[in-house]
């Protein structure tokens, strides 16, 4: 490989090096990542969430395990994500399977988070049927006056999972279009990866 993948055997350490480089450079959410799951007859479905935490295990993000991204991944529990740096003019790509974070690797987050955000998420009913924003502040002044004093509890319908990935692809943008493409894969995420070009 040539370039700036030259001598990259490590996808997660490219991606480290990618990362920090978009920290620098993205004007917003450098860790926002668009998040594709399937619903129980198989249609796609993709939102944007965060990445809040990565390592050679996998990417974590978290949610309402109750959302529809929630229950797709109960039902399949396998995920991909792609990252896109625009100022960069990058993308990362992380197809695996999924499984959930530990019990204390979620209180350790969700006791980091804002107040009003953990308030948040004990009063949002994500991704069902809302009558109206009058109940939804409702429900949070509810939960903000049941934990006036002391911490606030994780709930536990909300948590993280962790994304393992067995393909990884970065691409970057050339002139022409005739971009710079290199694929990382690996049969099961304990496994030893693989790299090769793709043509753009």
């Amino acid at each position: 490989m040539a370039g700036d993948f030259a001598g990259s055997r490590d996808p997660f350490a490219l991606f480290a090096d990618w990362f920090a480089e978009a920290k620098e450079s993205e004007p917003n959410d450098p860790n926002a990542m668009a998040l594709a799951t399937v619903d129980e007859s198989g249609l796609p479905d993709v939102r944007m969430v965060l990445l809040k935490g990565y390592d050679a295990d996998g990417f974590v993000f978290y949610t309402n395990t109750e959302s529809a991204k929630g229950t797709e991944l109960a039902g399949t529990p396998k995920a991909a994500v792609v990252f896109h740096w625009k100022s960069l003019r990058r993308q990362v790509r992380v197809r695996g399977p999924v499984e959930r974070v530990t019990d204390a690797e979620a209180d350790a987050y969700f006791e980091s988070r804002p107040r009003d955000s953990r308030i948040g998420a004990w009063a949002s009913q994500q991704s069902r049927p809302l009558e109206s924003r009058f109940a939804l502040e409702k429900a949070v002044a509810t939960y903000a006056a049941r934990y006036a004093i002391g911490t606030v509890p994780r709930p536990p319908h909300w948590t993280g999972f962790r994304i393992r990935p067995v393909q990884m692809e970065f691409w970057m943008d050339k002139p022409f279009r005739l971009h710079d493409r290199v694929v990382f894969r690996r049969p099961q995420p304990e496994g030893e990866w693989a790299s090769e070009r793709l043509y753009p």
